[in-house]
């Protein structure tokens, strides 16, 4: 099914006033505040967004009918980071007066609404696992407690984190896979792409799509490439993407002479996924890989880490490896790149795969049901 674009009898009105909020995002969280808004404001719902002025650009919630406005929500927990959040908390005390629900996405937007929220039900979807040691990751445990305890109903992207949730005390924590929303179909031929990348016929691509970011795990899809230099054709590796650590990425594709590409940010994904020969993804940890699911719906073979959500996500439908195993990723990558067949049978498992996931009219129906619920139980309490 396609984007949350049909009238909002299939999941039922609901016309409260809704809060939603992020902190910085380019990617997966961004679009599922994105499509909950859209489809709560189709709902009834009254919707308004708050978060970076940037993500406003990038995902355009007033063109979907929300409300916006901008906050910002510190990256770092640490004292600076901790002190402009009080501020922002100052501010968003008066701004949820009217909102009959405060929805966060994400721990730090989570914390933020839970000092914020006063006597409104607060629902907290997680996105992400922590990753991170010393001093940060104890930080960050106890962020992540209070966000727990502190909201009415903890919404996982994957069964890992409602676990996680729920050891940390949340009260009722429940399964809500993210819908990734569908690409637009491809608007150039294979043969088009590949020249814009300068590729002879013969050369198997790969592709990867992400925030190049140390969770990504580039530097293992990198120390595989370098292994294929000597392959006769030699693939060529590139990956889509900004984030903070290109410059230590390049560094390193140069340092080990690697047959990959960083091409940016990207808007063409469905035409490079058309493409492609293999897509991989070679995360530290992931939900519902935003990624994957774009590979598996195009019927582009996948190699992905074995990690949080992404197993019950693919099933049978990709190969995979553990996370940071160079010699697996690389046996995996040539075991499918020699065998035209296996391709194929890939390559067909993962559409079906993807018919079976929840859509994003699923996800919205679910979320509206968690805001009746609460809105009801409020009523019946007062």
């Amino acid at each position: 099914m396609g984007p949350v674009t049909a009238r909002s009898e299939w999941i039922g009105r609901w016309t409260g006033r809704v809060a939603l909020v992020l902190a910085a995002s380019t990617g997966g969280i961004g679009r599922h505040v994105a499509s909950l808004a859209e489809g709560l404001t189709r709902a009834g719902a009254h919707v308004t967004v708050y978060g970076p002025a940037a993500t406003e650009e990038t995902f355009g919630f007033t063109a979907r009918g929300a409300s916006f406005v901008p906050v910002e929500i510190p990256a770092s927990l640490g004292p600076g980071g901790l002190r402009r959040l009080a501020r922002t908390v100052t501010g968003l005390r008066r701004a949820f007066a009217d909102a009959d629900v405060v929805h966060a996405h994400g721990l730090r937007a989570g914390l933020v609404a839970a000092a914020a929220r006063g006597a409104r039900p607060l629902v907290v979807t997680w996105h992400n696992a922590v990753l991170a040691d010393g001093l940060r990751a104890r930080a960050y445990a106890i962020a992540e407690r209070r966000v727990a305890r502190a909201a009415d109903v903890t919404l996982g992207a994957s069964a890992d984190l409602v676990a996680r949730a729920a050891r940390l005390g949340a009260r009722d924590a429940r399964l809500c896979p993210v819908a990734a929303p569908p690409l637009p179909p491809p608007t150039r031929t294979p043969a088009a792409v590949r020249a814009e990348l300068e590729l002879a016929p013969e050369t198997p691509l790969v592709l990867s799509v992400g925030r190049l970011h140390p969770q990504k795990g580039y530097d293992t899809l990198v120390e595989a490439a370098a292994r294929w230099r000597t392959r006769e054709p030699a693939p060529v590796v590139v990956i889509a993407g900004t984030g903070p650590s290109y410059l230590r990425l390049a560094a390193h594709i140069s340092a080990s002479r690697a047959p990959v590409r960083l091409l940016g940010h990207r808007t063409d994904v469905a035409d490079l996924l058309a493409a492609a020969d293999l897509a991989v993804v070679t995360s530290r940890w992931e939900a519902r890989q935003l990624f994957a699911q774009e590979a598996l719906r195009s019927g582009t073979p996948l190699v992905a880490t074995a990690v949080g959500g992404i197993p019950d996500l693919v099933g049978d439908a990709a190969l995979l490896v553990p996370p940071g195993d160079v010699d697996a990723l690389d046996a995996a990558v040539r075991r499918l790149l020699d065998d035209p067949a296996l391709r194929g049978e890939y390559a067909a498992r993962g559409p079906a795969r993807a018919a079976t996931w929840p859509t994003e009219r699923d996800t919205l129906a679910q979320v509206v049901e968690v805001y009746a619920g609460l809105t009801a139980a409020g009523s019946t309490a007062r």
